[in-house]
Parts: C-alpha cells; structure tokens; sequence
C-alpha cells in the first residue's frame, strides 16, 4: 500500500489514519533516510493514539515512551551497532506488551522484532512530496 504527502501536515494526517488501525502489541520498523519524515508521522499515530505530550526524535535517549490509549513507544537505532545491543536495551517488554512500538532505522535489527511487524518506508522525493509505502499492513485500507 502506497501514500504520498504533499506538506508536513498531510504525513501527521496520514499518520493519524494509520495510527487509528492500529492495536496492542503491533511493531512499525520505519525505514527512510534523514529528515525523511519519520518523526512527523509518528506525530500523527501519536495523535490518532491520544497521547498529549509533544513528540521528538529520540535519536539522542533512544527510546521514548508516551502514554496514550495504551503505550507508545519511539525507538531510534541509528546509534546502535548491533541487533544485540537492541536486545539489550530491554526492549522485548515494549515490543511483546500491550503499546504500540514505532522504531526509527529499523534496518539495523530487523532480526529480532515479531514476524507480524508492519513496515514504513519513507521516500522523499524530487519534488519535495513523500513516498510512503506499508508492507505487511493487516487492517484493510486506510
């Protein structure tokens, strides 16, 4: 399934229809190059998922948790450098729990999240629109 936005504001809004879908336990691995919009979209799941606290990158601590309907957790893993010190992060308690779990360059430790996880894909493209691509999305359209 593909999207394209056009503004900041569309991907939020996408990302609000996406998070809407979404349920306990499910795993987004977001893939997209720097200032892609991965941050942005999950603007908008964040929204669709009531959490009120402003949103930010956690490249820096990364992992950020919200509380919302249920959890939400923003994982950044371009700073690891391995799957293993995913793993050792403890994040098998947000991915196997009851939130929602977003993770920024997922690329890195595609290998030890959940068969069912849905994939972001995130493609700027020339004309300054975004190409945004989900693979593995089990709720019908959006």
């Amino acid at each position: 399934m593909t999207f394209y936005t056009k503004s900041p504001e569309e991907t939020i809004e996408l990302g609000k229809k996406i998070g809407g879908k979404l349920q306990k336990g499910d795993v987004i691995a977001m893939r997209g190059t720097l200032a892609a919009g991965k941050t942005t979209i999950t603007k908008g799941i964040a929204a669709a998922l009531d959490v009120k606290d402003v949103i930010t990158s956690p490249t820096f601590c990364l992992i950020s948790e919200y509380s919302g309907k249920m959890p939400l957790y923003h994982m950044d893993v371009y700073r690891l450098d391995s799957a293993e010190d995913f793993v050792n992060l403890g994040t098998d308690d947000m991915i196997y729990g009851d939130g929602v779990s977003i993770i920024e360059w997922s690329e890195k430790i595609m290998s030890e999240l959940p068969k069912k996880t849905i994939e972001l894909v995130i493609t700027p493209q020339e004309d300054n629109s975004r190409k945004i691509t989900l693979n593995n999305w089990p709720y019908g359209e959006i």
